[in-house]
């Protein structure tokens, strides 16, 4: 596509000239590439009937460290062949040794089953590959395990599938070569702990049998590449970064929708800035994506596009996102990648490496979280040489403002750090027993399990979770531990989601966010369809919903109280003493509000009966004198909004320096704490035992807080809105809040 004659027709735009407030040259990059490193025959001849004439050097450096007995770990951005490497590695290993085995990792079953096909594509009888998930039909599993000498799975069935009943997989550790972890980026927080352990499990049970595989990882770009595969695997890694793939020039804009409101600080609608861009496109010709946070979003996305279209045109743009059947979802990528369809409106489900042919344009509907997730998705136009054009479209929160007047943090700043914490012991404990129950575990074996593994055992051991029998460590007996643990989740215990009539399982929640999400009377979304929670079975662990059609959605009201357990580490930001450490937050929702869907306005207040939830996780918190707040001109009448108020943006710019969301964390202000004796703002990790969130803002503290005053003092509002202060999580709904006073408290920090 002509982006710059797109863009300048924009420009040229009395009503969208305003809207479009930076544009970002990316160079077109020239191909390099290396003669293929001594691949055996006939792999060479494959390639090349494949197009493909040489390797580029970032692929050839990491299969020459495989060749070494490395492990490797290949971060670059996207089309940059990261996928060869791992294909090829095996390849050479199954030509080298036809008894040689290979376990590929995916985190989705859809993007294994796109990457068995491109292993194919090489033609290598040699290779006998097969995807083994939760989709593959149960007859069929007998003959995989006998036959295939390359799984492709994904996390979850390692840990509940194949790892439970790993005597069946004997042979196939034994003469395992080769472990992928494929787009390992997305194993952060939480979901990164539980892989880190999964992948630990897996290396004591590989040894067991005699393997010594190597490791691959790949990832899109992020800032600790090799520090982030050594602990998710617990072993040495070596990172290439270096991306010398080709590249057509792609032209990347920031765009802010209208401001409609100059004392309410109120914005166009994001989704409505998208899908006007969208629709222009199609008329246009071009082939293009956007991205969309949310399932409902993605399908309002489309559906918008649509009208604004010709039916000609309209029946050419469709939605895609998971809770498709898995043929719809294939048939979508099939006509995306032939052309017949010209654009698709998609969750993150299509971030990932999934083939869906050449798009020449791609549109983020808010910033997606982490530069890696933006890369990513605006990489999926313009593959290798093509030209090509990427629009951000900021939606009305204080990080997508911030970095939409910032362009120098998107386009300058090194990417984040991605984020886990395999030793958190609320994650830890379980696959110990997992662990247990899979093989009695020798003291030795625990260092499998990193520092804290000893530690954390002991604390099982006088639970009686663990039992010693003979210096070995014993599961309790009773139910495989196994099932009792989601590997996408925090908490070990999950609250199912059923429709009341059906019986169907619609979903899962894990406990913290049970009492939020599925409370009695709370409208939950599943697959774009809208269900009302008519009861919340404590006991029974159990959401009864039931099909609604209100047009009103629903927020929780909830108190919150925490108190510190000890402190790990203090630093001070000029005279304001600041730490991290552990923190044990109580959490209690009182009630919910009813609100329109096209307004906002509050219907009514619903009162609700609950228990409190304990929460003991980790937190920064900052305890500001009475000099500082006397400093800044900030009234004790004042000081609960002034800190309240700070408190929502930190938390809105959180990831900035940190790979997050802002669902991940929570915060609590207050203006005098006695575990602090002064006002203190905290906020802390929204999982049990923490997940290195918090402990990575308090690394960049004055960056985020900088920042944090920045994004307060540029929004236009008069008195606080969704771009700075407000918080669409707030369980006070908002109350109090003081813009001004934000903004003066943090000033003064900062000094």
């Amino acid at each position: 596509m002509d982006a710059a004659a797109f863009l300048q027709r924009l420009s040229d735009d009395d009503v969208t000239r305003d809207r479009l407030v930076h544009i970002e040259t990316l160079p077109a990059r020239a191909p390099e590439t290396a003669p293929f490193p001594g691949l055996p025959d006939p792999i060479p001849d494959r390639l090349r009937l494949l197009g493909i004439e040489g390797l580029y050097p970032h692929q050839a450096r990491a299969l020459e460290l495989l060749e070494h007995g490395r492990n490797v770990i290949v971060a670059s951005g996207t089309a940059s062949g990261k996928t060869l490497v791992y294909d090829l590695a095996f390849a050479r290993a199954a030509l080298e040794d036809p008894k040689s085995t290979a376990l590929f990792l995916f985190p989705t079953k859809a993007l294994a089953r796109d990457q068995v096909r491109q292993i194919r594509s090489l033609r290598l009888p040699q290779i006998r590959a097969a995807v083994y998930d939760g989709d593959t039909p149960g007859p069929e599993r007998p003959l995989i395990r006998r036959t295939a000498n390359l799984i492709l799975t994904n996390p979850d069935m390692l840990h509940a599938g194949i790892l439970p009943g790993h005597a069946r997989w004997a042979d196939f550790f034994l003469r395992l070569s080769l472990i992928v972890v494929d787009e390992a980026h997305v194993c952060r927080g939480v979901f990164g702990s539980h892989v880190a352990l999964v992948l630990r499990r897996l290396r004591r049970l590989v040894a067991h049998y005699g393997g010594t595989p190597r490791f691959v990882m790949t990832s899109a770009t992020v800032g600790n590449p090799a520090e982030l595969a050594e602990r998710l695997v617990g072993q040495p890694f070596e990172a290439v970064d270096e991306d010398r793939s080709p590249r057509g020039e792609k032209l990347f804009c920031l765009w802010n929708p209208p401001l409609l409101d100059d004392e309410s600080g109120t914005r166009g609608s994001a989704i409505t800035e998208a899908s006007f861009l969208l629709s222009r496109l199609v008329d246009d010709d071009v082939r293009a994506i956007a991205f969309a946070r949310s399932r409902r979003a993605a399908e309002i996305l489309a559906d918008a596009t649509r009208r604004s279209l010709n039916p000609a045109l309209a029946g050419r743009v469709k939605a895609y996102r998971a809770g498709y059947l898995p043929e719809e979802r294939r048939a979508l990528e099939r006509a995306l990648a032939d052309g017949d369809l010209l654009a698709v409106a998609s969750t993150s489900a299509l971030e990932l490496g999934i083939d869906v042919g050449s798009l020449d344009a791609a549109i983020l509907t808010g910033y997606p979280g982490t530069r890696a997730s933006m890369w990513q998705q605006a990489g999926r136009a313009g593959r290798r040489t093509e030209s090509s054009l990427a629009v951000l479209v900021a939606q009305d929160d204080p990080l997508d403002q911030y970095l939409v007047s910032h362009p120098a943090d998107l386009f300058r700043k090194p990417p984040e750090a991605a984020v886990i914490d395999p030793t958190n012991p609320y994650v830890l404990g379980p696959h110990l027993r997992c662990a247990a129950r899979e093989q009695p575990l020798d003291p030795e074996e625990l260092t499998f399990f990193g520092d804290a593994g000893g530690e954390v055992a002991d604390d099982l051991l006088s639970a009686g979770e663990l039992v010693e029998r003979r210096g070995r460590l014993h599961a309790r007996a009773g139910d495989a531990p196994h099932t009792a643990v989601d590997i996408r989740s925090a908490s070990g215990r999950l609250f199912l989601i059923v429709e009341d009539g059906t019986g169907a399982l619609l979903g899962t929640v894990d406990e913290p966010r049970a009492f939020l999400q599925v409370h009695p009377g709370a409208i939950y979304l599943h697959q774009g369809e809208q269900y009302e929670v008519v009861e919340l079975d404590l006991g029974r662990s159990v959401a009864l919903v039931r099909p609604s059609d209100a047009d009103w959605y629903t927020q929780s009201r909830d108190t919150t109280d925490i108190e510190v357990l000890r402190s790990l580490t203090e630093s001070k930001l000029g005279e304001t003493p600041m730490f991290f450490g552990d923190v044990r937050v109580t959490d209690q929702v009182v009630g919910f509000v009813r609100k329109l869907h096209m307004t906002g306005e509050i219907v009514d207040t619903v009162p609700l009966d609950l228990p409190p939830q304990s929460l003991v996780t980790r937190a920064v918190w900052w305890a500001i004198p009475d000099q500082v707040i006397a400093r800044a001109g900030v009234a004790p009448a004042d000081l609960p909004g002034a800190a309240h108020a700070a408190e929502h943006a930190a938390i809105g710019l959180l990831p900035l320096v940190a790979t997050c969301d802002r669902w991940d964390v929570g915060g609590v202000s207050t203006a005098f704490h006695p575990d602090t004796g002064s006002c203190a703002i905290f906020i802390y990790d929204g999982y049990p035992g923490g997940a290195g969130i918090a402990e990575r803002g308090f690394a960049a503290a004055e960056r985020w807080l900088r920042a944090t005053l920045e994004a307060i003092r540029s929004c236009p509002c008069q008195s606080g809105c969704p771009s700075c202060v407000q918080s669409p999580k707030c369980g006070n709904g908002n109350e109090p809040l003081d813009k001004a006073a934000a903004a003066a408290l943090l000033d003064e920090l900062l000094r």
